[in-house]
């Protein structure tokens, strides 16, 4: 009985947070859709997102987010944000951590979330990894946006782990992109948010969701050739910080 009870309150809190992700896009939906007309008006639209949707759902979950600033983020510069994937919470999050303007790179396979999906597939940097040209494409595209004076946002595992994993082995791409752009990797950790509202139906509770930003990996003096030296350094640093241990 009180087995039921739990997965019957579970089963109410995961629907609230499908109420709260999509009522401000319904209510803002012409606003938004505006702001996704011209790329130069993309702070707008991002402003929007972290405001009025993202944070509206962070609390309404009963989620207040505690960071913990190891190096702040410099207004007006460019950096290449990177986080361990393990819960939808973490798109919210991620927007309600970095004030300056960002655009997530993602799977294609997102645009197919209902309303989430429309302004996804306008907004976002959309891949394919099983096709090259896509892999390729990405770099082009985001050459374009950081020339914006926009950050890039990739969860580096490539996908969400299984609920065992506490941390994915890492792709290559967020780190060969910072070389390229020569832009700072910023690497923070998720502490909470697997606990809080995992992928798995029947899971979740109300509670904070702390926030490491570590200390940064500038990429000034690395070459291509260092990208998987990059990716290791900064794997570790987040596995530690949610394990206590550099490897496992």
């Amino acid at each position: 009985m009180i087995l039921s009870f739990r997965k019957i309150g579970q089963a109410i809190y995961r629907v609230w947070f499908y109420i709260l992700v999509a009522t401000p896009i319904l209510v803002c939906f012409p606003f938004l859709l505006l702001l996704t007309v011209r790329e130069k008006w993309y702070p707008q639209f991002f402003w929007m997102a972290r405001n009025l949707w993202a944070t509206p759902i962070l609390y309404g979950m009963g989620c207040p987010p505690r960071i913990n600033w190891e190096q702040k983020l410099e207004r007006g510069r460019s950096y290449m944000l990177v986080a361990n994937h393990t819960s939808m919470l973490d798109i919210m999050l991620m927007l309600y951590v970095s004030k300056n303007p960002f655009v997530f790179v993602g799977k294609k396979e997102l645009v197919n979330i209902p309303l989430f999906g429309f302004f996804y597939k306008r907004v976002c940097i959309m891949v394919d990894r099983e096709d090259s040209k896509s892999r390729t494409g990405v770099y082009i595209r985001a050459q374009r946006r950081l020339s914006e004076g926009l950050s890039i946002c990739i969860f580096p595992e490539g996908g969400v782990p299984a609920e065992e994993v506490v941390l994915d082995e890492f792709k290559d791409g967020a780190f060969k992109m910072a070389i390229a752009h020569n832009i700072d990797v910023v690497p923070m950790t998720f502490h909470d948010n697997k606990q809080r509202f995992s992928f798995t139906f029947y899971s979740g509770k109300p509670g904070p969701l702390r926030v490491t930003v570590h200390k940064f990996f500038a990429t000034s003096e690395l070459t291509e050739t260092q990208k998987s030296e990059l990716r290791q350094k900064v794997r570790g640093v987040i596995l530690k910080s949610l394990t206590g241990q550099p490897n496992a």
